[in-house]
Protein backbone atom coordinates (compact mmCIF):
# COMPACT_ATOMS: atom_id res chain seq x y z
CA UNK A 1 0.00 0.00 0.00
CA UNK A 2 0.86 3.91 -0.78
CA UNK A 3 1.85 5.33 2.48
CA UNK A 4 -0.24 9.01 2.61
CA UNK A 5 1.87 11.91 3.56
CA UNK A 6 0.32 14.21 5.72
CA UNK A 7 2.70 17.78 5.91
CA UNK A 8 2.39 19.43 9.39
CA UNK A 9 1.15 22.64 9.54
CA UNK A 10 4.02 25.58 9.48
CA UNK A 11 3.92 27.10 12.86
CA UNK A 12 4.64 30.80 12.62
CA UNK A 13 7.60 32.03 15.03
CA UNK A 14 6.69 34.07 17.73
CA UNK A 15 7.87 35.29 21.33
CA UNK A 16 6.39 31.98 23.07
CA UNK A 17 9.15 30.08 21.16
CA UNK A 18 11.46 32.20 22.03
CA UNK A 19 12.05 33.69 18.16
CA UNK A 20 11.47 37.79 17.81
CA UNK A 21 8.63 38.68 15.76
CA UNK A 22 8.90 42.82 14.44
CA UNK A 23 5.21 42.72 13.67
CA UNK A 24 4.43 41.60 17.91
CA UNK A 25 6.96 41.94 20.39
CA UNK A 26 8.48 45.46 19.39
CA UNK A 27 4.99 47.28 20.05
CA UNK A 28 3.69 45.58 23.32
CA UNK A 29 7.62 46.46 24.29
CA UNK A 30 7.32 49.85 23.20
CA UNK A 31 3.99 50.55 24.80
CA UNK A 32 5.03 48.93 27.91
CA UNK A 33 7.72 50.80 28.53
CA UNK A 34 6.08 54.48 27.40
CA UNK A 35 3.87 53.55 30.06
CA UNK A 36 6.36 52.74 32.71
CA UNK A 37 7.89 55.89 31.70
CA UNK A 38 4.60 58.20 32.41
CA UNK A 39 4.44 56.23 35.49
CA UNK A 40 7.81 56.35 36.52
CA UNK A 41 7.59 60.27 35.63
CA UNK A 42 4.25 61.24 37.03
CA UNK A 43 4.81 59.77 40.40
CA UNK A 44 7.84 61.46 41.15
CA UNK A 45 6.29 65.20 39.76
CA UNK A 46 2.89 64.26 42.29
CA UNK A 47 4.97 63.60 45.67
CA UNK A 48 7.51 66.80 44.90
CA UNK A 49 4.21 68.71 44.85
CA UNK A 50 2.47 67.18 47.84
CA UNK A 51 5.60 67.66 49.68
CA UNK A 52 6.39 71.18 48.60
CA UNK A 53 2.43 72.18 49.56
CA UNK A 54 2.69 70.51 53.49
CA UNK A 55 5.89 72.32 53.83
CA UNK A 56 4.41 75.53 52.47
CA UNK A 57 1.68 75.19 54.76
CA UNK A 58 3.90 73.95 57.63
CA UNK A 59 5.92 76.82 57.03
CA UNK A 60 3.15 80.02 56.97
CA UNK A 61 2.05 78.77 60.02
CA UNK A 62 5.33 79.54 61.40
CA UNK A 63 5.56 82.54 59.68
CA UNK A 64 2.11 84.22 60.96
CA UNK A 65 3.13 82.74 64.73
CA UNK A 66 6.61 84.90 63.95
CA UNK A 67 4.65 87.58 62.87
CA UNK A 68 1.94 87.97 65.25
CA UNK A 69 4.87 88.42 68.03
CA UNK A 70 6.35 90.77 65.80
CA UNK A 71 3.79 92.99 65.45
CA UNK A 72 2.66 92.96 69.18
CA UNK A 73 6.35 93.24 69.69
CA UNK A 74 6.87 96.42 67.37
CA UNK A 75 3.24 98.32 68.85
CA UNK A 76 3.90 98.04 72.68
CA UNK A 77 7.27 99.11 71.84
CA UNK A 78 6.47 102.59 73.73
CA UNK A 79 5.62 100.58 77.17
CA UNK A 80 8.44 98.64 76.60
CA UNK A 81 10.83 101.48 76.56
CA UNK A 82 9.75 103.17 79.15
CA UNK A 83 8.26 100.57 81.83
CA UNK A 84 11.23 97.67 81.08
CA UNK A 85 10.54 94.46 83.23
CA UNK A 86 9.30 96.59 85.65
CA UNK A 87 5.77 96.60 83.97
CA UNK A 88 5.67 92.67 84.98
CA UNK A 89 6.09 93.66 88.55
CA UNK A 90 3.96 96.51 89.19
CA UNK A 91 0.73 96.70 90.29
CA UNK A 92 -0.19 100.27 89.11
CA UNK A 93 -2.83 101.15 86.37
CA UNK A 94 -3.28 104.94 86.35
CA UNK A 95 -3.99 106.16 82.70
CA UNK A 96 -3.90 109.77 83.80
CA UNK A 97 -0.48 109.59 84.78
CA UNK A 98 0.70 107.36 81.89
CA UNK A 99 1.48 104.67 84.94
CA UNK A 100 0.80 100.76 84.06
CA UNK A 101 1.54 97.58 85.23
CA UNK A 102 0.56 93.97 84.33
CA UNK A 103 0.05 92.41 87.92
CA UNK A 104 -3.52 93.13 88.64
CA UNK A 105 -4.51 91.84 85.35
CA UNK A 106 -1.84 88.70 85.26
CA UNK A 107 -3.28 87.77 88.70
CA UNK A 108 -6.77 87.86 87.69
CA UNK A 109 -5.94 85.79 85.04
CA UNK A 110 -4.06 83.08 86.63
CA UNK A 111 -6.39 83.28 89.78
CA UNK A 112 -9.97 82.64 87.91
CA UNK A 113 -8.43 80.07 85.35
CA UNK A 114 -7.24 78.28 88.41
CA UNK A 115 -10.76 78.37 89.78
CA UNK A 116 -12.59 77.08 86.62
CA UNK A 117 -10.04 73.96 86.77
CA UNK A 118 -10.79 73.39 90.13
CA UNK A 119 -14.51 73.20 89.63
CA UNK A 120 -14.48 72.01 85.93
CA UNK A 121 -12.07 69.43 86.19
CA UNK A 122 -13.85 66.52 88.32
CA UNK A 123 -17.10 67.85 87.50
CA UNK A 124 -15.57 67.07 83.66
CA UNK A 125 -14.02 63.59 84.67
CA UNK A 126 -17.63 62.32 86.39
CA UNK A 127 -19.32 63.23 83.29
CA UNK A 128 -17.40 61.82 80.83
CA UNK A 129 -17.35 58.14 83.14
CA UNK A 130 -21.42 58.67 83.40
CA UNK A 131 -21.54 58.80 79.29
CA UNK A 132 -19.08 56.35 79.28
CA UNK A 133 -19.58 53.90 81.81
CA UNK A 134 -22.60 54.23 83.84
CA UNK A 135 -25.28 55.64 81.33
CA UNK A 136 -27.49 53.75 79.88
CA UNK A 137 -27.94 53.32 76.05
CA UNK A 138 -30.95 55.24 75.54
CA UNK A 139 -29.51 58.35 77.27
CA UNK A 140 -26.27 58.39 75.84
CA UNK A 141 -26.93 60.00 72.75
CA UNK A 142 -28.95 62.88 74.06
CA UNK A 143 -26.87 63.57 77.38
CA UNK A 144 -23.85 63.72 75.30
CA UNK A 145 -24.81 65.58 72.40
CA UNK A 146 -26.17 68.10 74.79
CA UNK A 147 -22.58 68.78 76.58
CA UNK A 148 -21.19 69.14 73.05
CA UNK A 149 -23.57 72.09 72.58
CA UNK A 150 -22.73 73.75 75.06
CA UNK A 151 -19.63 74.06 73.54
CA UNK A 152 -21.23 76.19 70.61
CA UNK A 153 -23.18 78.76 72.87
CA UNK A 154 -20.91 81.95 72.30
CA UNK A 155 -19.15 83.52 75.26
CA UNK A 156 -21.05 86.88 75.44
CA UNK A 157 -24.27 84.55 75.98
CA UNK A 158 -22.59 83.23 79.27
CA UNK A 159 -21.50 86.28 80.34
CA UNK A 160 -24.79 87.88 80.21
CA UNK A 161 -26.41 84.54 81.47
CA UNK A 162 -23.68 85.17 84.51
CA UNK A 163 -24.43 88.67 85.21
CA UNK A 164 -28.50 88.51 84.94
CA UNK A 165 -28.87 85.08 86.55
CA UNK A 166 -25.80 84.04 88.44
CA UNK A 167 -24.31 86.89 90.06
CA UNK A 168 -27.85 87.51 91.81
CA UNK A 169 -28.09 83.72 93.56
CA UNK A 170 -24.21 83.99 94.25
CA UNK A 171 -25.33 87.41 95.94
CA UNK A 172 -28.31 86.35 97.63
CA UNK A 173 -27.55 82.86 98.52
CA UNK A 174 -24.11 80.92 97.97
CA UNK A 175 -21.75 84.13 99.36
CA UNK A 176 -23.58 84.34 102.25
CA UNK A 177 -23.99 80.95 103.41
CA UNK A 178 -20.07 80.73 102.38
CA UNK A 179 -19.86 83.92 104.38
CA UNK A 180 -21.71 82.49 107.49
CA UNK A 181 -19.83 79.17 107.45
CA UNK A 182 -16.12 80.28 106.34
CA UNK A 183 -15.89 83.40 107.10
CA UNK A 184 -12.51 82.94 109.53
CA UNK A 185 -11.03 82.39 106.08
CA UNK A 186 -9.68 85.59 104.30
CA UNK A 187 -11.22 84.12 100.59
CA UNK A 188 -14.54 84.20 102.01
CA UNK A 189 -14.65 87.54 103.65
CA UNK A 190 -16.23 90.76 102.43
CA UNK A 191 -19.64 91.98 101.03
CA UNK A 192 -21.66 89.42 99.06
CA UNK A 193 -21.79 91.60 95.76
CA UNK A 194 -22.23 88.73 93.50
CA UNK A 195 -20.28 89.78 90.64
CA UNK A 196 -16.10 89.23 91.35
CA UNK A 197 -13.32 86.46 91.19
CA UNK A 198 -15.93 83.25 92.27
CA UNK A 199 -18.76 84.41 89.96
CA UNK A 200 -16.35 84.32 87.14
CA UNK A 201 -14.21 81.85 88.17
CA UNK A 202 -17.64 79.56 87.94
CA UNK A 203 -18.92 80.70 84.14
CA UNK A 204 -15.68 79.73 83.21
CA UNK A 205 -15.96 76.60 84.60
CA UNK A 206 -19.16 76.13 82.61
CA UNK A 207 -17.54 77.44 79.56
CA UNK A 208 -14.86 74.53 79.63
CA UNK A 209 -16.84 71.92 80.98
CA UNK A 210 -17.51 70.26 77.62
CA UNK A 211 -14.22 70.91 75.97
CA UNK A 212 -12.42 68.62 78.77
CA UNK A 213 -15.70 66.29 79.26
CA UNK A 214 -15.85 65.40 75.79
CA UNK A 215 -11.88 64.38 75.03
CA UNK A 216 -11.71 62.68 78.29
CA UNK A 217 -15.03 60.99 77.23
CA UNK A 218 -13.74 59.77 74.02
CA UNK A 219 -10.31 59.02 75.92
CA UNK A 220 -12.21 56.37 78.58
CA UNK A 221 -14.10 54.95 75.27
CA UNK A 222 -10.37 54.21 74.00
CA UNK A 223 -10.07 51.89 77.09
CA UNK A 224 -9.54 48.22 75.63
CA UNK A 225 -12.74 45.79 76.62
CA UNK A 226 -10.94 42.89 77.64
CA UNK A 227 -9.26 45.07 79.93
CA UNK A 228 -12.22 45.93 81.62
CA UNK A 229 -13.70 42.60 81.36
CA UNK A 230 -10.58 41.03 83.56
CA UNK A 231 -10.72 43.48 86.16
CA UNK A 232 -14.56 42.92 87.02
CA UNK A 233 -13.93 38.54 86.45
CA UNK A 234 -11.73 39.46 89.18
CA UNK A 235 -14.11 40.57 91.21
CA UNK A 236 -13.34 44.44 90.98
CA UNK A 237 -16.36 47.28 91.38
CA UNK A 238 -16.97 49.90 88.92
CA UNK A 239 -15.07 52.27 90.79
CA UNK A 240 -12.04 49.87 91.60
CA UNK A 241 -12.34 49.26 87.63
CA UNK A 242 -12.67 53.53 86.60
CA UNK A 243 -9.93 53.64 89.33
CA UNK A 244 -7.47 51.32 88.65
CA UNK A 245 -8.22 50.37 84.88
CA UNK A 246 -9.73 53.27 82.63
CA UNK A 247 -7.99 56.45 84.49
CA UNK A 248 -4.81 54.90 85.14
CA UNK A 249 -5.22 53.78 81.00
CA UNK A 250 -6.27 57.15 79.83
CA UNK A 251 -4.06 59.75 82.45
CA UNK A 252 -2.01 61.00 79.06
CA UNK A 253 -5.17 61.88 77.22
CA UNK A 254 -6.90 63.28 80.33
CA UNK A 255 -4.24 65.82 81.05
CA UNK A 256 -4.26 66.76 77.42
CA UNK A 257 -7.89 67.14 78.05
CA UNK A 258 -6.76 69.62 80.91
CA UNK A 259 -4.51 71.64 79.00
CA UNK A 260 -6.75 72.04 76.50
CA UNK A 261 -9.64 73.09 78.40
CA UNK A 262 -7.16 75.65 80.79
CA UNK A 263 -6.01 77.50 77.23
CA UNK A 264 -9.12 78.10 76.26
CA UNK A 265 -10.06 79.65 80.34
CA UNK A 266 -7.12 81.78 79.97
CA UNK A 267 -7.90 83.78 77.24
CA UNK A 268 -11.73 84.01 77.55
CA UNK A 269 -12.91 87.63 77.24
CA UNK A 270 -16.77 88.53 76.97
CA UNK A 271 -18.39 86.12 79.85
CA UNK A 272 -15.27 87.20 82.48
CA UNK A 273 -15.93 91.55 81.19
CA UNK A 274 -19.57 90.83 82.35
CA UNK A 275 -19.09 89.06 85.90
CA UNK A 276 -15.45 89.69 86.76
CA UNK A 277 -16.37 93.41 88.00
CA UNK A 278 -13.42 95.03 86.80
CA UNK A 279 -11.54 96.77 89.35
CA UNK A 280 -7.67 96.99 89.80
CA UNK A 281 -7.10 96.07 93.23
CA UNK A 282 -5.63 93.16 94.58
CA UNK A 283 -7.92 90.92 97.39
CA UNK A 284 -7.58 87.86 99.14
CA UNK A 285 -11.20 87.10 99.20
CA UNK A 286 -12.93 85.70 95.76
CA UNK A 287 -15.96 87.60 96.45
CA UNK A 288 -14.15 91.11 95.93
CA UNK A 289 -14.32 91.69 91.74
CA UNK A 290 -10.92 91.61 90.14
CA UNK A 291 -9.65 92.13 86.08
CA UNK A 292 -7.81 90.31 83.64
CA UNK A 293 -5.64 90.43 81.06
CA UNK A 294 -8.92 89.81 78.27
CA UNK A 295 -11.71 91.90 80.24
CA UNK A 296 -8.73 94.90 80.48
CA UNK A 297 -8.20 94.49 76.97
CA UNK A 298 -12.16 94.34 75.92
CA UNK A 299 -12.96 97.36 78.02
CA UNK A 300 -10.14 99.46 77.57
CA UNK A 301 -8.92 99.27 74.16
CA UNK A 302 -11.25 102.05 72.64
CA UNK A 303 -10.45 104.19 75.48
CA UNK A 304 -6.53 104.36 74.95
CA UNK A 305 -5.60 108.22 74.03
CA UNK A 306 -2.28 108.33 74.58
CA UNK A 307 1.07 106.17 72.97
CA UNK A 308 1.88 104.21 76.29
CA UNK A 309 -1.59 103.91 77.31
CA UNK A 310 -1.94 101.85 73.90
CA UNK A 311 1.49 100.34 74.22
CA UNK A 312 0.67 98.68 76.91
CA UNK A 313 -2.43 97.16 76.60
CA UNK A 314 -0.72 95.62 73.49
CA UNK A 315 2.11 94.23 75.77
CA UNK A 316 -1.05 92.79 77.85
CA UNK A 317 -2.01 90.68 74.66
CA UNK A 318 1.27 89.77 74.41
CA UNK A 319 2.23 88.91 77.87
CA UNK A 320 -1.17 86.50 77.48
CA UNK A 321 -0.39 85.14 74.21
CA UNK A 322 2.83 83.92 75.56
CA UNK A 323 1.15 82.80 78.22
CA UNK A 324 -1.22 80.47 76.17
CA UNK A 325 1.08 79.44 74.51
CA UNK A 326 3.12 78.04 77.26
CA UNK A 327 0.22 75.88 78.58
CA UNK A 328 -0.35 74.46 75.20
CA UNK A 329 3.28 74.09 74.62
CA UNK A 330 3.46 71.77 78.04
CA UNK A 331 0.52 70.46 77.01
CA UNK A 332 2.14 69.12 73.53
CA UNK A 333 5.40 68.39 75.39
CA UNK A 334 3.17 66.34 77.86
CA UNK A 335 1.60 64.21 75.49
CA UNK A 336 5.19 63.62 73.38
CA UNK A 337 6.87 62.34 76.38
CA UNK A 338 3.54 60.15 77.17
CA UNK A 339 3.71 58.38 73.50
CA UNK A 340 8.15 58.24 73.69
CA UNK A 341 7.54 56.43 76.79
CA UNK A 342 4.72 54.23 75.55
CA UNK A 343 1.98 55.38 77.57
CA UNK A 344 -1.10 55.28 77.01
CA UNK A 345 -2.86 58.18 74.64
Amino acid sequence: MRATHHPKPAIAPGPARGKYSPTVGAGSQTDDMSTSTRQSAGKPWGDAVFRGATLAFAIGILALFAAMIAALWHESLPALHKFGFSFLTSAAWNPVKDDFGAVIPMVGTLLSTALAMLIAVPLSIGVALFLAELAPEWLKAPFGTAIELLAAIPSIVYGMWGLFVLAPVMADHVQPWLASHFGFLPLFKGAPMGIGMLTAGLVLALMILPFIASVTRDVFLMVPKNLKEAAYGMGATTWEVVRDVMIPYGKKGIVGAIFLGMGRALGETMAVTFVIGNAYHLSWSLFAPGNSIASTLANEFTEADSDVYLASLIELGLVLFLMTFIVLGLAQLWLKRGVAGGGKP
